[in-house]
């Protein structure tokens, strides 16, 4: 009589799978989830196809080279932290905005104004958030570093205490994980300058505080007279070809009260400071 007994499931558990599948048939992100999926089977297709496809060095002297796979190898890792806000009014309009392929956007996580943080890119892989963008002599942010997009309009929202406790959280994971360079914590308008300027007014000494990017000390020492401002701030890692943004760039980083590009004696003082620390 034990067959029987489960081969008719009773109404209880006829009901319970129904909720499931009811649940599994309305999953609004159950679409883009399949996207995900593939594109990830698809990559990993081409990471472990060998010889690799479409690595020749010369396709005309095919038979003047050849494939030995070394065994010391791993995958590539972020050693950056790019920071956005991202000037919508709320975390779903943002996910919208991250499943549009007109759009080609997107960022490995994406925190709301009540701290909910939401993990949209693995870590090892490529996100669409830095665009155009330069730090140093590196030339391709977005195959080197991690973005974060922060749930604010940029416009009148404050920074919520829920938000920022969630991004100190996940900055402290990230750095321990990937062992990220405490100078290497950064902003989408000091990779960008003139044509972002996110995260605006924002409080980076509050990063700064737990190791996430420098800030200034209270105490300012005058520079050499010979402090040459330009190259500080290409040291830093601002492009300079077009100073004026690379000013800008700066000051809102680091002074926000006044974003004009050019440098008053105060924000000197600041630059050099900051300077001494990278």
């Amino acid at each position: 009589m034990l067959f029987s007994r489960f081969s008719k499931p009773s109404s209880n558990l006829t009901f319970s799978l129904l909720l499931v599948l009811s649940a599994c048939s309305t999953n609004k992100y159950a679409a883009t989830e399949k996207i995900y999926k593939d594109k990830a089977k698809d990559f990993s297709k081409i990471i472990s196809t060998t010889p690799p496809v479409g690595q020749l060095y010369d396709s005309l002297e095919a038979t003047n080279q050849s494939w030995v796979g070394s065994v010391n190898f791993g995958i590539r890792k972020p050693n950056f932290v790019v920071i956005h806000h991202t000037a919508q009014d709320s975390l779903a309009q943002t996910i919208k905005t991250f499943f549009s392929t007109k759009a080609g956007t997107s960022a490995h996580y994406v925190i709301s104004r009540d701290g909910k943080v939401v993990h949209m890119v693995n870590d090892y892989l490529r996100a669409n958030h830095a665009g155009i963008s330069k730090w140093g002599k590196d030339t391709d942010l977005n195959s080197s570093s991690i973005g974060i997009e922060l749930d604010n309009n940029g416009l009148t929202d404050p920074w919520p205490d829920a938000q920022m406790n969630s991004l100190l959280k996940l900055l402290a994971t990230l750095k321990k994980t990937y062992n990220i360079p405490t100078a290497n914590f950064i902003g989408h308008a000091d990779i960008a300058p003139k044509r972002k300027n996110d995260p605006k007014n924002f409080p980076w000494k509050k990063l700064a505080d737990k190791g996430f990017g420098y800030w200034y000390d209270d105490v300012l020492k005058n520079p050499p007279a010979d402090f040459n401002t330009e190259m500080a701030l290409k040291y830093i890692g601002y492009d300079t070809t077009n100073l004026p943004a690379a000013i800008t760039a700066f000051k809102l980083h680091f002074i926000q009260s006044d974003i004009t590009p050019a440098l008053t004696p105060v924000d000197i003082l600041v630059l050099y400071n900051v300077y001494t620390k990278y």
